[in-house]
């Protein structure tokens, strides 16, 4: 990818590699993502996460402003928004830092990291 090109999220599949305590999305997380133009939205599940959706507007450098909700395994309905800044790491795969806020809950916010799974 050249630097500074806005990279296609459709049908990429990310897995978390971090996440503040605060967090419940874990390793256990896939999230496969759709994109047109740019709209992005994605379906996640897996861990703590019975299932989940996100959507999302990218800006011109693949950064994501993003609103989330899922039911967790309490059976909880979880609500947040999220910014997502995008890295190209040196193999080429993508990696989000993601600064997000819990807008149900207590509110907090927290940092987190997906990437694109090797292989």
């Amino acid at each position: 990818m050249i630097a500074g090109m806005r990279p296609d999220l459709d049908g990429r599949v990310f897995r978390s590699v971090s996440n503040t305590d605060n967090g419940e999305v874990g390793e256990q997380t896939v999230f496969r993502y759709r994109q047109s133009g740019d709209l992005v939205s994605a379906d996640y599940a897996g861990g703590s996460i019975v299932a989940g959706h996100l959507i999302a507007i990218m800006d011109a450098g693949g950064d994501l402003d993003m609103r989330y909700h899922h039911v967790n395994a309490a059976g909880a309905l979880m609500v947040g928004t999220c910014r997502s800044r995008l890295e190209v790491l040196a193999d080429g795969r993508l990696r989000y830092h993601e600064s997000w806020r819990w807008l149900s809950g207590d509110g907090s916010e927290g940092e987190s990291i997906i990437e694109e799974p090797r292989g």
